[in-house]
């Protein structure tokens, strides 16, 4: 079995709920990815850590450093940052709160992001594409060069092309139709 069929088994078994949802965009949904029962588990982080450091490879983006958001990328970028010791060129995993703190250094940025850094953004699920922007926006302000954005899932709920309209590339690793979910 491929990767990419061992995590689609993965996220259906483990992440995808039905019922009635409010989603963190404020839309209602029958159905919910709580991707972090697969992106924080030992089996998805080896199959995700592989799977995005080929898809980053194939892309040639050439990123310095991963990272996005916390909680959701947190555990993305980590495996993806692991997966790349046995590469060429390793790549530093960060994180991004969603406000900059308001004691100590005061940073947003968490980890080892570098000024100057090339970087693409990780989202465990696109929606809205909000997360990713925010987080783009940080790495931005902070002297990041954003070369595109990896999610694990895409809703297909217009968040690609949000995110594509400020002008970066968008990959996911599944889609909620190869997870054959209807919306």
């Amino acid at each position: 079995m491929s990767d990419s069929e061992r995590l689609k088994e993965l996220l259906i078994s483990r992440s995808v709920k039905t019922g009635d949802f409010t989603l963190a965009s404020g839309k209602r949904s029958s159905y919910y990815i709580d991707a972090r029962l697969t992106t924080m588990s030992p089996e998805g982080m080896v199959v995700i850590g592989r799977l995005g450091l080929d898809r980053l490879e194939a892309e040639q983006l050439d990123p310095d450093s991963v990272g996005g958001l916390t909680l959701g990328a947190d555990p993305v970028a980590y495996a993806i940052s692991h997966s790349s010791m046995s590469g060429l060129k390793p790549l530093r995993a960060f994180t991004v709160r969603k406000e900059a703190k308001v004691h100590g250094t005061g940073k947003r940025i968490e980890g080892p992001f570098v000024t100057g850094d090339r970087v693409v953004v990780i989202e465990d699920v696109i929606t809205t594409g909000k997360s990713a922007l925010d987080a783009a926006s940080a790495i931005e302000e902070a002297g990041g060069s954003v070369t595109g954005v990896l999610a694990v899932v895409d809703r297909l709920e217009g968040g690609r092309e949000a995110i594509e309209r400020r002008g970066y590339r968008v990959m996911s690793l599944t889609t909620i139709a190869e997870l054959g979910i209807s919306s």
